[in-house]
């Protein structure tokens, strides 16, 4: 069989006190290639936690995390960051556009750091946009566009260096309900090309479109049926 695409093996991470806080406790996840994971719980469960060791921003305090079998504790800080700027596709909740640069520039700027050669750069970031149904604003400012609109930049911007997996942190937590069924038919667009998805969310409409949903409580996880 062949190794898992991500993988926590007995993951605790643990924050000095006093007391110490236990924010994650011998956790076991595998992440397939292709798979679509939703990861919910109440505010304070963990979930922020787990979604900062999976995109190498922190690191457990006991145990593994391994991409592609590959064990990522041993990697210098320079390894992380390239294999997060390689591999990882990150959409958050509140955006993160830079305010005062183009849609185009936005998506064209994580290229910048993931090895796409320049002459690639503008067509792959026009055609990416093209994809999430943005071609018609590629020179708006991202103060002009919708939180639908930004949402959708900011997952072009996540997609256009083709990582393995997308994290998604509360996506749709700023959004409409019309407008959140919108972000996420997009993202189920993404899975049929074969993406891995991971969303962390409370909102469990959301979850439910994922293929498995793992349940965060008190820095445990339970997979549900």
């Amino acid at each position: 069989m062949s190794a898992p695409l991500l993988e926590l093996r007995d993951v605790t991470r643990s924050f000095p006190g006093p007391p110490e806080v236990q924010a994650l406790k011998g956790v076991n996840l595998r992440v397939g290639r292709g798979d679509y994971v939703s990861i919910v719980g109440p505010s304070g469960s963990g979930k922020s936690t787990m979604l900062n060791l999976l995109g190498l921003l922190d690191r457990p305090s006991v145990g593994e995390y391994r991409i592609d079998g590959t064990v990522t504790g041993t990697l210098s800080e320079d390894d992380r960051a390239a294999v997060r700027a390689r591999r990882i596709g990150f959409v958050f909740q509140s955006f993160h556009l830079m305010p005062r640069r183009t849609v185009l520039d936005n998506v064209l700027m994580p290229m910048l750091y993931s090895g796409v050669p320049r002459r690639e750069r503008e067509s792959r970031a026009r055609r990416t946009l093209e994809r999430v149904g943005l071609s018609h604003r590629t020179d708006f400012l991202p103060t002009r566009l919708s939180g639908g609109e930004r949402q959708r930049v900011a997952v072009a911007r996540a997609v256009v260096s083709t990582p393995s997996v997308l994290l998604a942190d509360e996506p749709t937590g700023n959004l409409d309900a019309a407008t959140s069924q919108e972000v996420m038919e997009l993202f189920d667009d993404l899975r049929e090309d074969g993406l891995t998805l991971v969303v962390i969310t409370h909102d469990t409409a959301v979850a439910a479109r994922a293929d498995r949903r793992v349940r965060i409580a008190d820095g445990r996880l339970t997979e549900e049926g």
